[in-house]
């Protein structure tokens, strides 16, 4: 089976053509620049592609491809500069992504397996409540709405064109060479910087790298996955507090918590104009993956601590220059 790979350069990307190659699977990546191609792996397919637009030609990396994941996308970022952000999350993760589509049909791929975002279900949930791929869809930001429009207008070409859609809707991921929060997080922790989340009684879902592409690759072609929705994360939710005492135990450095209590943590943010800053800490947001253990026998391969192991090994060699 061949696989053509938006994304492929990026942080889920590469490891997703890789762990592909290791499979069996024909791969091919969709490359903007030909400078790029010095970062896939080795056997992986380029393609030059171009700016990803609702212009795009996609018709030489769509040539004689069985399955399309598209990992491509504009993230979601804190402070955004665009004069509008709305306009530019739909260019590219809407607009763009339905031209992909609707190419990928015409030159006969069988599915198309798009990465979403946990975001298109919201920002929180209340404890022990997890948001389900059955729920009536609440984003708050333009990313989510963007991702949602995405897969709306996904649903609506597998339902005019006959090919398969797959959807997956992922919280934060972690993983060796994570960059973002969770690196400056690891940053804080190699650093011995005491932080005042000792007493955060939330929980949160994260999917591991190693789980996600796991549940991609089974995505790629079992049968059961054809037009539906799927929710990924590791299935083991943790506190903003033991995600620090499990990740500093990880890198040899005991984190050093102070026990502030959370509602102090919101006011001060809120002061400081960061309220998304204490949402991310204290507030809870809770992923149920029940769907995919029971219609795909899926469960996450890697556990958490040996994910955050991985990660902190490879954060560790990125210091020492290896």
């Amino acid at each position: 089976m061949r696989v053509m790979v938006t994304g492929a350069t990026g942080f889920v990307g590469r490891a997703l053509c890789a762990e592909l190659m290791v499979r069996g699977y024909s791969v091919r990546a969709a490359l903007r620049q030909v400078e790029a191609r010095q970062e896939l792996s080795r056997g992986v397919e380029p393609v030059i592609v171009g700016t990803i637009s609702a212009a795009t030609d996609w018709r030489a990396a769509l040539a004689k491809c069985d399955a399309v994941v598209h990992l491509a996308a504009r993230v979601h970022v804190t402070r955004d500069e665009a004069s509008d952000p709305m306009a530019e999350f739909r260019a590219v993760n809407v607009d763009s992504t339905l031209n992909l589509a609707l190419q990928a049909a015409a030159a006969g791929a069988r599915r198309f397996v798009y990465l979403s975002s946990i975001k298109v279900n919201g920002e929180v949930t209340q404890p022990n409540c997890a948001f389900s791929s059955a729920d009536v869809p609440a984003p708050l930001t333009a990313y989510g709405i963007s991702k949602l429009e995405a897969e709306d207008g996904l649903r609506a070409l597998a339902v005019k064109t006959g090919v398969e859609v797959v959807i997956i809707r992922p919280p934060l991921v972690y993983g060796p060479g994570v960059k973002a929060n969770f690196l400056s997080m690891m940053r804080w922790l190699w650093r011995g910087i005491p932080l005042p989340l000792g007493a955060i009684h939330n929980r949160r879902s994260l999917v591991g790298l190693d789980n996600l592409v796991d549940l991609i690759v089974t995505c790629i072609d079992h049968p059961a996955t054809a037009n539906q929705t799927f929710l990924a994360c590791d299935g083991e939710d943790l506190s903003t507090t033991e995600l620090l005492l499990k990740m500093g135990d990880a890198l040899g450095k005991p984190a050093k918590l102070i026990s502030v209590p959370a509602d102090i943590l919101v006011l001060g943010a809120k002061l400081l104009g960061k309220p998304e800053i204490a949402q991310r800490l204290c507030c809870s947001l809770q992923v149920d993956i029940s769907k995919a253990r029971k219609l795909l026998g899926w469960m996450p391969p890697v556990s958490v601590d040996e994910g955050f192991r991985r990660t902190a090994r490879h954060f560790l060699a990125s210091l020492s220059g290896r």
